[in-house]
């Protein structure tokens, strides 16, 4: 008898279609399978099986069982969870799940060799052609480049039998690491540590650690033991380090590699599809043993995960806001228990949901309080803008270009912070007051003085900067306001115009080859001053810096967001924690108008568990996280009376349950974003509701009529 196959898909739909399962196919779960889907094929996943006795219904059958490797169990298990936490289509994040098994393979490659044959004419390019193919099999352009021959040498060779032509596939293996290679030696308190951390791998089992280490306490070296241990514990495990930011993978790989001779798999967006197939494919089969990568290596289909890596644990840039919405903290966190495995979260400034559970237990909490070797924290001081204002037109007070002019002197490195892309955040006319903002969008306009346009930051589009304003026709009008990182660049280099001087942003780096390069030129001492955003302030070690300047200590603290004091402690702690990681006594400047504010307080006094202490108080009185829960709900559509039609038919739908609080509707602070109108509800929860459980009751009361959408965001972070 025939059965029945559920089979999830990677789109948006809401559950599992289900398919006959055509005779002698034996199908089985996590299976790869085509499936129709209108008059198209689809690739899908076997969610389950069951009995076909008794149906009422004519099913289309399933097409094929595709060749590709089943999805482990628990990969499937992990995809369903994340569907359930987020309130969201399990198509959405299985769709992730599939990015590297729908990824082109890597072409065949045409290599060169020497036939054995001897040629009719010797000359001396040929010889050196000859010598070249017998020390490696290359293509036959780069044959001549080694050989420091033209093409014809090469290919008169071929015409003649010399050489010959084979097709090889290219190499997918990966090199198995090595344990026992190029310990570190660690200091007492990092040896503690990775002792802990290491009963931790043995006991076996799911188990979180928080590894709370101040900058530059070497909690790379920790975490790298950790994994040593894991994969010495097992002959077929695996080990996935995350990180918030593809600038940092390249200094993590070249670490990975050094201390356990392989190189790792690495997984980010910029990746190249072959590449990614690659890791993808040795995930599955468990011949990639280590993954350093982007949040959405969560999703690979690990066959034997024993441990997970989240460093800089606290970084937003985990947080996924598009598309399919999840935090990779959270989920790594799931992952470990649904593969119990062990998870290992690491930073100098944890989130406060972090702390809350080492505090009460659920975690270890272990600490490296002091930095490595002979390199001590830097000294913080405060600069009141009010009282030191910097000169009119420029953004660095007097106090930070003389300490600037100082550390040149001494052929040190300053390290400018601001986390502002472009030359100036708001371009508005002089004669009209027009603000220059991006079509169908709320969001401004920013200047890039190095494309010459105008970008929104939001949404990507991208404009010439107008030589007349477009609202009153005004030319020369248009006035920049504030400065971004172009702009502290430019003053910089009229201030010091010896220096070497680079700017470290989204817009000057592309790649993570290029952040590589210019990270590398940083640390060898070939840049005099780096004007840098967040992409530049963490995970970096930078020898000879020993200033770093904060352009605008205030501009996180701006706007209404809950997380706003702590994310502008965690960012700042993490900016001026790049001076002094050597032998060289560092310092930072912090320019603020708000020199009272306890975030700046903390700082100056590198008191943490103070500011903490006081931030945790006030969330706990408002029952706000890590002593509550929040979710976000934002509706939109292009046509406005049917959207607040819509959020009012909503608010009415609300489900009444004791310890939730539903605020809204509310225009968006981001009201209209690429033609759609946006209407936000924020719900507050009781730690002991279970709040997905709650928004998908909510969810399956009202039904979006026309273009009107629904995105569901469970422990918000953006309240845009």
């Amino acid at each position: 008898m025939s059965r029945i196959a559920s089979v999830l898909l990677p789109l948006p739909l809401p559950e599992a279609f289900d398919y006959e399962e055509p005779d002698g196919m034996a199908l089985a779960v996590g299976d790869q399978v085509a499936a129709p889907l209108g008059p198209n094929l689809m690739r899908g996943v076997v969610a389950a099986l069951r009995d076909g006795a008794g149906g009422n219904r004519p099913l289309k059958a399933v097409q094929a069982k595709l060749d590709d490797p089943p999805l482990p169990e628990r990969t499937l298990e992990f995809v369903q969870w994340a569907a359930r936490y987020a309130v969201d289509a399990p198509g959405q994040p299985l769709a992730i799940a599939l990015r590297g098994a729908r990824a082109p393979r890597a072409k065949p490659v045409r290599v060169i060799e020497p036939s054995g044959l001897a040629p009719a004419r010797a000359t001396t390019a040929r010889q050196q052609v000859l010598e070249a193919a017998a020390a490696a099999s290359v293509s036959a352009a780069e044959l001549a480049r080694i050989a420091g021959v033209s093409a014809g040498v090469v290919k008169g060779l071929l015409d003649e039998g010399v050489l010959k032509a084979r097709v090889i596939e290219p190499d997918v293996a990966f090199a198995a690491p090595d344990p026992a290679r190029s310990p570190p030696f660690l200091n007492p308190s990092q040896a503690a540590a990775a002792e802990s951390l290491g009963e931790m791998i043995a006991a076996g089992g799911f188990q979180v650690a928080l590894l709370d280490g101040v900058t530059g306490s070497g909690k790379t070296e920790v975490y790298l033991e950790t994994a040593a241990a894991a994969l010495g514990a097992h002959p077929d495990a695996q080990v996935l380090i995350l990180l918030p930011e593809i600038a940092l993978t390249q200094a993590v790989i070249e670490r990975v590699t050094r201390r356990f001779g392989a190189a790792p798999g690495e997984w980010h967006s910029d990746v190249a599809p072959p590449a990614r197939r690659r890791v993808w494919e040795g995930v599955l089969s468990g011949r990639c043993r280590i993954v350093v990568g982007a949040r959405s290596a969560l999703f690979l289909p690990f066959r034997n995960l024993k441990l997970v890596v989240v460093d800089e644990e606290h970084d937003g840039s985990f947080k996924q806001e598009e598309g399919f919405i999840y935090h990779a903290r959270d989920l790594a966190v799931a992952r470990g228990k649904i593969e119990t495995a062990a998870v290992v979260l690491a930073s100098a400034t944890p989130s406060l949901e972090t702390l809350r559970n080492a505090e009460t237990g659920r975690y270890r909490w272990l600490k490296l309080s002091a930095r490595h070797g002979l390199a001590r924290l830097p000294d913080i001081d405060i600069v009141d803008l009010r009282e030191a204002p910097p000169e009119s037109g420029r953004w660095l007070s007097p106090p930070l270009v003389r300490a600037m002019g100082e550390t040149l002197g001494k052929h040190e490195q300053v390290l400018l912070f601001l986390n502002r892309r472009g030359y100036a955040p708001l371009v508005l006319c002089r004669a009209c007051g027009e603000r220059m903002t991006a079509p169908d969008t709320d969001s401004w306009l920013v200047e890039h003085r190095y494309s010459g346009r105008l970008v929104c930051h939001l949404t990507g589009f991208s404009m010439p900067k107008p030589a007349a304003c477009p609202h009153c026709g005004a030319k020369e009008s248009l006035a920049s306001i504030g400065p971004g990182v172009e702009r502290v660049e430019e003053e910089v280099r009229a201030l010091f115009p010896d220096a070497r001087v680079a700017v470290f942003s989204s817009d000057t780096v592309f790649d993570a080859r290029e952040g590589k390069r210019l990270i590398e030129a940083m640390a060898a001492g070939e840049i005099d001053v780096m004007v840098a955003t967040q992409s530049a302030a963490k995970g970096h070690n930078f020898p000879k810096l020993t200033l770093v300047g904060v352009v605008d200590a205030d501009l996180g603290l701006r706007g209404g967001d809950l997380r706003a004091a702590e994310r502008t402690y965690q960012l700042l702690a993490q900016a001026t924690g790049r001076a002094g990681r050597r032998e060289r006594p560092g310092r930072a400047l912090l320019q603020t108008y708000a020199p009272d504010h306890p975030v700046m307080q903390a700082l100056k006094a590198q008191d943490r568990d103070a500011f903490v202490a006081a931030e945790m108080s006030e969330r706990e009185f408002a029952g706000l996280p890590p002593f509550g829960r929040l979710a976000a709900v934002v509706a939109s559509d292009v046509d406005a009376a049917r959207l607040e039609a819509f959020v009012r038919e909503m608010a009415e739908a609300a489900p009444n349950t004791p310890g939730v609080e539903v605020y809204g509707p509310a225009d968006a602070p981001l009201a209209l974003v690429r033609g759609r109108r946006r209407k936000r509800f924020l719900v507050r929860a009781d730690r002991n509701v279970d709040l997905s459980a709650y928004m998908a009751a909510w969810r399956a009361r009202v039904r979006p009529k026309g273009a009107c959408r629904v995105a569901i965001d469970i422990d918000p972070y953006s309240f845009l």
